[in-house]
């Protein structure tokens, strides 16, 4: 049996492949999480001058959201995962995923006539705009403001990874 942070961390990565597999995506994982991703999705095909564009994604739960001002206030990072997904420098485009979920694993998903019900909601931050901290520090937090406008759906899961250029 999985214990309670391994459980909610293993539901926020498949709520994510569930959103994956309805845009028709690809999605990979690294053998070995040594640079702070998680997941990456790649789209088949062309898309503009882009064959197969692909997107990267670090993955985070979180049971008790907070913010204000149409934003969630994340604190969840600390500095040297934020710089695994700070600044313009990265090959492939990197961006946050925060995974909002109920407190009561019970409620993680509901059967109803109509089909499968998971909860709560995903969001997506693109920190490329965002300075890498100088000789960041395990143990020091770095809060991430995730606009509540970026709901991550399968549709905008497939939009992020086809326009990966433009975040």
């Amino acid at each position: 049996m999985l214990d309670a942070k391994q459980h909610q961390g293993k539901f926020g990565e498949d709520y994510v492949r569930v959103l994956a597999s309805a845009a028709g995506l690809i999605v990979s994982q690294d053998d070995l999480d040594a640079d702070g991703i998680d997941l990456g999705f790649r789209a088949t095909g062309r898309y503009g001058r882009r064959q197969s564009p692909t997107i990267e994604a670090q993955i985070k739960t979180w049971s008790k959201p907070s913010g204000s001002s149409g934003h969630l206030n994340y604190r969840g990072l600390n500095e040297w995962q934020f710089n695994r997904l700070a600044g313009p420098d990265f090959t492939v485009p990197r961006f946050l995923f925060v995974i909002c979920v109920p407190a009561d694993k019970e409620e993680y998903a509901a059967m109803t006539t109509e089909g499968v019900m998971l909860r709560h909601l995903g969001y997506f931050v693109s920190l490329r705009s965002e300075e890498p901290i100088k000789d960041p520090d395990r143990e020091r937090i770095r809060p991430v403001r995730v606009p509540t406008a970026n709901v991550l759906t399968a549709s905008s899961l497939r939009r992020l990874t086809e326009t990966q250029s433009d975040w």
